[in-house]
């Protein structure tokens, strides 16, 4: 009843017509009406006219009521608002600010609740519109941009329908300029397209076309940018744009092997990883899977890690918390993998020491990560083993002789404590068959 009086207030055409859109407006926040609305034979056609209407006041209020409808998590909601998103990308293009902005929201949630949406908004032209949309000089305009886009890149459908569309338009460099000039531009908007970028990178097989457009030198260069920020004035949510730049890196160089060596990246991931470990520690973990990238297959980076001094900045975060600890073991790893020279490196810190609690933890992949850790120790540098026995390290391996997924390597590391002294090749031939 009251809702079908909402709809005949609009339909009058009365002087209040305008008063008639604005209750409506605020009985649309109710999920209920919403659904009871859309049920109404011509609501949405009543909504559509006013919203193509001539009269700028009525049609900004028809198009807030638009809005509140496509708050709904009904899909039924969503797909009874078909009829309206043609005109919603028209308007995208008009002159009024506000205008554009509600309609960039009210598309961006119709994405999110309904595939029909998605998949009549692709042939109507989205992306086009969005890539000339994405040039406007107003940071509210830029950020429905990026909030739409990062909607339609999280779909289902994304790696194969909206993504090859999107890489084919003038988005990607757009996006790669305004997350770059994050810290001039504006962050909101800076913030939801290092998302999309993140979206596309870790969801697309090939991103040619993001190296191409030099990515990855761009977004070092913003770390490096960020961090030199930190200690002095680090913008209100600077994390926020942190964590997707790290995500986008971390993949990127993962794809490709690293390109541009470059230690000043390791000083600003380290400023990061000390702001951030307080109040935003899910950062630590962000930094650490970028380390984990760089130091992976690259001996340039394992050095650097040494000749900067930083091993005992990392070897602080061996406790920080159960992935972070896993993810320090890696880097290590991939450390003493590269030889003698960087596990002799290696047990010039307390590091022994370090890992003997670990060996108690309850994560298994923590102490796997340990026991690899050891291995590569003491194959490079036997006397290692010795001084891990003088501190107790026979009793913490055996502890692991009935865990299954760990009692072979436990065993292995225990034959090699037990060799005699001046039985190198015993003992590699041990490690070989473990490894």
């Amino acid at each position: 009843g009251q809702v079908l009086e909402l709809l005949r207030g609009v339909q009058r055409g009365s002087e209040d017509r305008k008063r008639s859109l604005g209750r409506l407006r605020w009985a649309l926040q109710n999920e209920e009406t919403q659904q009871k609305f859309v049920r109404l034979d011509g609501s949405i056609r009543t909504l559509t006219g006013l919203f193509t209407s001539s009269l700028a006041d009525l049609q900004l209020e028809a198009a807030r009521c638009l809005h509140e409808l496509s708050h709904s998590s009904v899909p039924t909601v969503a797909e009874a608002c078909l009829p309206v998103t043609s005109y919603l990308l028209t308007y995208l293009s008009g002159h009024s600010l506000e205008l554009t902005e509600l309609c960039l929201y009210t598309l961006g949630n119709l994405v999110v609740e309904s595939e029909a949406v998605r998949k009549q908004l692709l042939p109507q032209g989205i992306i086009p519109v969005l890539a000339s949309c994405i040039q406007s000089p107003h940071e509210a305009v830029l950020e429905g941009v990026g909030y739409v886009l990062s909607q339609l890149l999280q779909a289902k459908e994304a790696p194969t329908e909206i993504i090859p569309l999107v890489l084919d338009s003038a988005l990607p460099q757009h996006m790669l300029q305004l997350v770059c000039s994050g810290l001039k531009a504006g962050m909101g908007a800076a913030v939801e397209f290092a998302w999309c970028l993140h979206y596309i990178i870790c969801r697309h097989e090939d991103n040619a076309l993001l190296l191409a457009l030099g990515a990855v030198p761009a977004l070092t260069s913003l770390l490096l940018d960020l961090a030199s920020q930190i200690p002095q004035d680090a913008p209100e949510g600077l994390e926020l744009l942190v964590c997707p730049v790290l995500r986008c890196l971390s993949n990127l160089l993962a794809q490709t092997g690293c390109q541009g060596q470059d230690g000043r990246l390791l000083i600003a991931l380290f400023l990061i990883l000390q702001c951030f470990l307080q109040q935003h520690p899910f950062l630590v973990q962000e930094c650490l899977w970028l380390l984990n990238n760089l130091t992976a297959d690259d001996p340039f980076f394992c050095s650097a890690l040494l000749s900067l001094d930083l091993l005992p900045a990392l070897l602080q975060l061996l406790t920080c918390s159960q992935m972070g600890t896993v993810l320090v073991l890696t880097v290590l790893c991939n450390m003493a993998e590269k030889g003698q020279f960087q596990c002799q490196q290696l047990l010039q810190q307390p590091l022994l020491a370090q890992l003997l609690p670990l060996l108690s933890l309850p994560d298994p992949e923590a102490v796997g990560q340990c026991l690899e850790l050891l291995h590569l120790l003491f194959l490079h540098c036997p006397e290692a083993a010795a001084d891990f026995t003088r501190q107790g390290g026979q009793q913490a391996l055996e502890q692991h002789q009935s865990t299954p997924e760990l009692q072979e390597r436990a065993q292995a590391l225990l034959d090699v404590l037990r060799q005699p002294p001046g039985a190198p090749s015993a003992c590699q031939a041990t490690l070989a068959a473990s490894s």
